[in-house]
């Protein structure tokens, strides 16, 4: 079996196919959670599974998931997936790499004849990028219970049109309630979306958990003034507050390496005014790590130093915590058979914590879960540029092969398969 692998080119069209929905002039592509595109999209992928002989079965928040059947129906599937919708400026990979190299696992199965004890299944989930609809990763998170269908159904974008109403539309509402729906494991292959592995010349990340993070909004409050005759001893300048915040976000990060991480990156002044000193300044920050005790420890230092200086300059400090996701570490197990592929098959590797959510999150809550990362170029992800080589690609792919059938237990194959391995 160590000699089984996909079919890159394969992979490759169907990318490359998939990618022309949506098709931006850059090279990118736009193709939004529950629009006329990603209803395309997904008919395209759906067919491609037919094709294949798979059942589908979609769930009434859209979730689909493609199964090819085993030999024992009383187990659990083991689903790989992502998602096929993209950002407004996205690109070919991100998402759509983790459907489609599932439907190449397929595929090869299918070719070389080898039957799985357990159901095998491919995935794509709803909305997962949120540009469209708040919040994101919402059809993963709904089928694990962090938030209601009923919130997920009103969900509303600009133009005032609901979730609810854009899936009965396109034709993706199903009948089957989220989270009825059994793992027996998950894997997601996905682009990394930064530069470790590209920066280390390594092929495959082993990817052992997800960074938990923390958003805040933060409001300095002080007084507009006239820029020239106001001394600076006597300023209420909330914007020159606002920047100690920043700094000291930034700080805390570099006080917790490997994977502490720090960012300011909306900032709203008013009244914006090249000659008036600024009176309000409303700013976000973004905090994280991979454990709960490191995240932990920066939120109390983020609250303490904002508190010293609301004390030192006097002005009117409001620090909300909006967000948190705690960190995720992934399944022992899952980790391992990533792991034991990637060295079964000779390719470079590393381990490389995620810094982006991904459906892996949600999932895990329900299920053994891990993630195989592959190199994009130059770390650009969320951008018409996006690109990733084909050999990357073709080797998660093989990874993911190899993983799933560990998990999957194999039952039979070709005889030339049969040959081959007792060769």
């Amino acid at each position: 079996m160590n000699d089984l692998r996909i079919n890159g080119t394969r992979l490759w069209n169907a990318l490359m196919e998939l990618a022309q929905i949506g098709a931006t002039e850059k090279g990118g592509v736009k193709r939004l959670a529950l629009t006329d595109l990603d209803r395309q999209g997904r008919d395209l992928v759906v067919q491609w599974a037919k094709a294949e002989g798979l059942g589908v079965t979609v769930d009434k928040i859209g979730n689909v998931f493609m199964r090819r059947v085993g030999t024992n129906p009383s187990l659990p599937p083991v689903v790989t997936g992502s998602h096929i919708d993209t950002q407004p400026t996205g690109g070919k990979f991100d998402g759509n790499y983790g459907v489609l190299a599932g439907l190449e696992v397929v595929r090869t199965l299918n070719e070389r004849g080898i039957r799985t004890e357990a159901p095998i299944e491919v995935a794509f989930w709803t909305n997962e990028e949120g540009s469209r609809f708040v919040p994101v990763m919402m059809g993963s998170g709904v089928f694990c219970g962090a938030f209601s269908l009923e919130t997920a159904y009103a969900a509303r974008d600009v133009d005032g049109k609901s979730v609810g109403e854009e899936l009965q539309r396109i034709g993706y509402q199903g009948e089957q309630t989220p989270g009825d729906h059994p793992i027996g494991a998950y894997f997601e292959a996905h682009i990394e979306q930064g530069p470790v592995l590209e920066d280390a010349n390594k092929v495959i990340g082993v990817v052992p958990a997800v960074m938990g993070l923390s958003w805040y909004d933060c409001t300095v409050t002080g007084m507009e003034a006239h820029a020239g005759p106001t001394p600076m001893h006597l300023r209420r300048d909330a914007l020159q507050v606002a920047t100690t915040i920043m700094r000291e976000t930034v700080a805390i990060a570099n006080r917790y390496p490997p994977y502490g991480r720090g960012t300011v990156g909306m900032v709203q002044v008013f009244p914006n005014s090249r000659n008036v000193i600024p009176g309000h300044v409303k700013f976000s920050i973004d905090l994280r790590n991979v454990s709960d005790e490191l995240l932990n420890t920066m939120h109390g230092e983020i609250e303490a130093f904002v508190e010293r200086t609301r004390r030192e300059t006097g002005l009117g400090i409001d620090l909300q915590r909006v967000s948190y996701y705690p960190p995720c570490p992934f399944h022992p197990d899952c980790v391992g058979a990533v792991r034991a592929a990637t060295e079964r098959l000779g390719y470079s590797t590393m381990d490389v914590v995620s810094g982006a959510g991904h459906d892996a999150i949600y999932v895990a809550r329900l299920a053994p879960a891990g993630m195989i990362f592959v190199p994009c170029k130059d770390g650009i992800s969320h951008n018409e540029i996006e690109d990733a080589q084909p050999g990357h690609l073709e080797a998660g792919c093989n990874v993911l092969l190899h993983a799933m059938l560990e998990r999957a237990g194999i039952v039979s194959m070709s005889a030339a398969d049969e040959l081959v391995a007792q060769k």
